[in-house]
């Protein structure tokens, strides 16, 4: 059997901070270019606002401000990445993501996928450190990524 069978398309999200995120390709909805989201009162700083796609009220937030990465401010030519939430919550069904450029598709097989052991304890929204081929990225715990920002919007709503 092909080991091209048991490989899985990926997408590298480059989020600022020297961080890259690693997803499943069906996570991401949609990419779609920044625009400045309307800020919420007494939100975390991580929370930069909420924009308008497609009927909802899509949270963006700054990965490396959620999980204390040094944090940029964001350039001409940013991203969005819109992903798909994973805890069947009707209010919140996506959230999105800063990226500093256009993410990439990347296979995904579990030769190239190496575990990083750095002997660190990953932030709280960081599931695991792995190396794909050059890259170093994080795979983010989107269960915790999406708690968070649930609960930070029913905070300050």
């Amino acid at each position: 059997m092909s080991t091209e069978l048991n490989d899985i398309r990926g997408v590298m999200i480059a989020v600022g901070g020297g961080g890259r995120l690693l997803l499943p390709n069906a996570n991401v909805a949609e990419v779609i270019s920044y625009s400045e989201p309307e800020r919420v009162d007494a939100a975390p700083e991580w929370l930069l606002g909420v924009a308008r796609w497609r009927g909802w009220r899509l949270p963006v937030l700054s990965f490396p401000q959620l999980v204390g990465w040094p944090s940029e401010t964001v350039q001409l030519g940013a991203k969005v990445a819109v992903l798909k939430a994973l805890g069947g919550n009707p209010r919140l069904p996506y959230f999105a993501v800063v990226s500093t450029g256009f993410p990439r598709l990347v296979s995904v097989s579990r030769e190239r996928l190496l575990p990083v052991e750095d002997m660190r304890e990953h932030p709280l929204g960081v599931q695991a450190r792995v190396q794909l081929g050059e890259d170093i990225a994080v795979i983010p715990d989107l269960m915790t990524v999406e708690l968070l920002v649930d609960e930070a919007l029913s905070k300050v709503a």
